[in-house]
């Protein structure tokens, strides 16, 4: 990355004025947009001729990983939840890629859903080959009795059931050298006092994919994590209220929130055969935020 494309992140990470947005959020709200993809990343095949699952595809992290992916030759779906304009701009921004993309609504949480989807998915491109779990949902509360039973639910359903239910529908799917990547967070390894019900999925699927790495490393399929600190995403103006959002990311090392990008260089990572002596491991895009555990 040149220095002008590096200026470019750590000014437009650091600046950003107070706002507001309904969950689960909008990233076509968001004031500056988040960086998806540099004008400098050359893809070189890493991933020609494989077909990448995405979900929580239209936005964020996830848009930010389609094009990564498609920029190195990947054809893509991406299931999201209901926010048709970002995944119908994600969709051409994939194609732009010269790559194809099929989008698809509707909620990982439910349990036939996913297999059915992942059915459609695997008739239109005969294959699939990478899946990524990053569909999250987010609520900030300050104290633990005002977690409702159902806010509790959905959380666990959309952030871990979800992840089980996906990949229970690919895995008869796959073949040696297919691949899954998780999204857990830098809370699964320090906690964060808002968001209770949030870190706790993300520390099981931490577990999760620890435990999956090892079920699966005979078959020859490898299963990785990332777990990102604070970055740029519609979950951010949807969670927290105005000044933090104005002030998001600045406690860590780096002063700064990370973008999407720096995420989805990650994924690639993980998803192609760069990593291949690499499973069950987690690589931590945090700005520099340490725990007791190492990076986090």
């Amino acid at each position: 990355m040149s220095s002008h494309e590096s200026v470019k992140l750590e000014e437009e990470s650091k600046q950003r004025p107070a706002q507001k947005q309904e969950l689960p959020g909008s990233e076509a709200q968001m004031d500056p947009p988040p960086i998806y993809i540099t004008d400098e990343y050359q893809g070189s095949n890493k991933l020609k001729g494989k077909v990448a699952i995405i979900t929580g595809g239209d936005s964020g992290i996830g848009r930010a990983t389609a094009i990564h992916f498609a920029r190195e030759g990947a054809d893509i779906a991406i299931l999201y939840y209901k926010e048709h304009d970002d995944a119908e701009t994600t969709r051409k921004l994939v194609q732009k890629e010269g790559r194809s993309c099929e989008i698809y609504a509707g909620d990982v949480g439910d349990h036939q859903f996913c297999h059915d989807i992942v059915n459609t998915v695997k008739d239109k491109f005969g294959h699939i080959d990478i899946l990524v779990n990053n569909a999250a949902q987010q609520v900030v509360q300050d104290n633990l009795e005002d977690i409702t039973p159902e806010q509790l639910e959905k959380t666990f359903r959309t952030n871990i059931f979800g992840y089980f239910f996906m990949a229970q529908a690919v895995l008869p799917h796959f073949r040696k050298d297919c691949c899954i990547v998780n999204m857990t967070s830098v809370t699964a390894f320090k906690g964060k006092p808002n968001l209770l019900d949030y870190s706790s999925t993300k520390g099981a699927i931490t577990t999760f994919t620890r435990s999956l790495a090892a079920n699966l490393v005979e078959r020859g399929i490898r299963v990785n994590e990332v777990a990102p600190g604070p970055i740029w995403t519609p979950l951010i103006p949807a969670s927290f209220d105005e000044e933090q959002v104005k002030k998001f990311g600045q406690e860590t090392p780096m002063k700064r929130a990370g973008q999407p990008c720096e995420v989805a260089t990650c994924c690639v990572f993980l998803a192609s055969r760069d990593s291949s002596y690499i499973t069950g491991s987690t690589l931590h895009p945090n700005g520099g935020s340490m725990t007791a555990g190492g990076p986090a």
